[in-house]
């Protein structure tokens, strides 16, 4: 498998709350805008909605047949069994542009062979620390890992390694599912993605996130930008990224992250790093 070139838009839209939290035609109405807006980078996984996320997806690409877009999904462990019929069947395509192993699983390094032989342009990893990644070898282009101002799976280290190896940094949940909005701060909201998937619980809610959440409130108060908007322009802003994934519910929220890309203040970029997932 030779990968053609990385081709992602900067902003790209993350698929995870289609059939989950929302329904077919609020996620239609994030898709459109998110077209319209200049993003081509779509980003699912089987396990969103048990499939869901894919069947809507597949809806709306047989709907609208957008041209120059690239569609990533990802399958969960273990990678003895590789099979994507049925991601292939949801989403109306016979082919996948970027193929991700979901997480890191011991069957992976057994897997790059046959991951050869599946209709898959390109093959990334998603949540791997960079001696999972050493490991998986070269036929892996693409990562995809959690990093923002409250907890990050990017490293330095991890960014020269990619940069070395020309292996592309792709970035999700620049809000933290909502944590660096501070509206869990008196506990969790009804109907969030801390409810909806309790483990996001613990990746979130400990001393450390605390503090630096403690820390992107009081720059906000100071500079009169919301938490959302600094910790969305932190996450967009980080160098050696290919394409930062945002999730929604509305198009507002596509538009949020277009504001925050725009956002110039490079003392405040700098006073949130110092901090930022020491």
């Amino acid at each position: 498998m030779t990968p053609p070139p990385a081709s992602f838009s900067r902003i790209g839209l993350g698929c995870v709350t289609f059939g989950r939290e929302i329904d077919e035609a609020a996620s239609f109405a994030l898709l459109d805008h998110a077209l319209e807006r200049g993003i081509t980078h779509f980003d699912t996984a089987a396990a969103y909605g048990g499939g869901a996320s894919e069947r809507i997806l597949g809806k709306w690409l047989a709907s609208r047949k957008p041209a120059n877009i690239t569609v990533a999904t990802k399958i969960l462990p273990p990678y003895e069994r590789m099979d994507i019929t049925d991601s292939l069947r949801r989403l109306g395509v016979d082919h996948i542009d970027l193929l991700y192993l979901h997480q890191w699983h011991d069957t992976a390094l057994k897997a790059a062979d046959a991951l050869e032989k599946l209709p898959v342009r390109r093959l990334g990893a998603s949540n791997v620390t960079l001696d999972q990644l050493r490991d998986l070898g070269p036929r892996f282009s693409v990562i995809q890992n959690n990093h923002n101002l409250a907890v990050s799976d990017v490293s330095d280290a991890l960014r020269d390694y990619c940069a070395a190896h020309e292996i592309a940094i792709v970035t999700y949940s620049p809000l933290g599912a909502g944590f660096l909005t501070g509206k869990h701060q008196n506990g969790v909201q009804a109907g969030s993605r801390f409810e909806i998937i309790p483990g996001h619980q613990q990746v979130y809610f400990h001393e450390a996130a605390y503090q630096r959440l403690a820390r992107l409130e009081a720059i906000a108060k100071r500079t009169g930008h919301s938490q959302a908007h600094l910790a969305l322009a932190w996450a967009l802003h980080q160098p050696g990224i290919a394409c930062t994934l945002i999730g929604g519910r509305t198009p507002a929220h596509i538009d949020q992250a277009f504001a925050a890309l725009d956002f110039d203040d490079a003392a405040v970029l700098s006073e949130l790093s110092l901090d930022a997932a020491a």
